[in-house]
């Protein structure tokens, strides 16, 4: 049981509650393979009904990419991340850029632990305008910082609808603007470069508007 006021309440992971099936949402990950996912496989793997991206063993020298193949334009993405540490995010309205690997640019909710530098909340945008997207280099953070749960499992919530974005994180809003991008894109999460680090994500779902 959590404690935290305002967290959502955990619900059986890659498991749709008879009230998200009412509402439209479909899963993107089912627990148990990467179906529908590209990405580097030294990279990432499924682990205990999550999708854990991990680097180590194996150095990343550029951010790389977890894939979801088909674009979405408008919608709520819903999912639960946990870091174990280092610098991670989920893609959204972003394009895979031509090249080896799997780079991505575009539309990011952040999430990074770096004491009072970490990045949790964040509206980012890889290679591209990066913090400028928000009023202050850390306006997502400063809403964040009293909700995450660092090393546990948090709930991240985006909506893009039209030219709105609204991050949400275990129940607290920490971005809600507008800006020009309103086509489609992909999904991905992010493998962050330099020291060993990683990423799980579970529970993954989402409804299209």
């Amino acid at each position: 049981m959590l404690v935290v006021a305002g967290v959502p309440a955990f619900s059986q992971p890659n498991r749709l509650t008879e009230a998200e099936r009412d509402e439209g949402y479909v899963l993107l990950f089912d627990g148990e393979s990467l179906d529908g996912w590209d990405g580097d496989p030294s990279l990432w793997s499924v682990r205990d009904g999550s999708i854990v991206g991990s680097s180590d063993g194996h150095p990343v020298e550029t951010n790389t990419f977890l894939i979801y193949r088909k674009p979405f334009r408008d919608f709520v993405l819903r999912l639960e991340v946990r870091l174990r540490n280092g610098n991670s995010g989920i893609q959204f309205r972003s394009e895979q850029l031509p090249g080896a690997g799997w780079i991505v640019r575009g539309y990011q909710a952040d999430l990074s632990d770096a004491g009072d530098r970490s990045a949790w909340g964040n509206f980012y945008e890889e290679r591209g305008r990066r913090r400028e997207l928000m009023a202050t280099p850390d306006e997502g953070w400063q809403r964040a910082k009293d909700v995450v749960l660092r090393q546990q499992w948090n709930h991240y919530e985006i909506l893009a609808e039209g030219d709105r974005v609204r991050l949400i994180l275990n129940g607290k809003v920490t971005f809600d603007g507008t800006d020009d991008n309103t086509g489609s894109g992909i999904i991905a999460i992010q493998l962050h470069r330099g020291p060993a680090m990683q990423i799980e994500c579970r529970n993954i779902r989402i409804k299209e508007l």
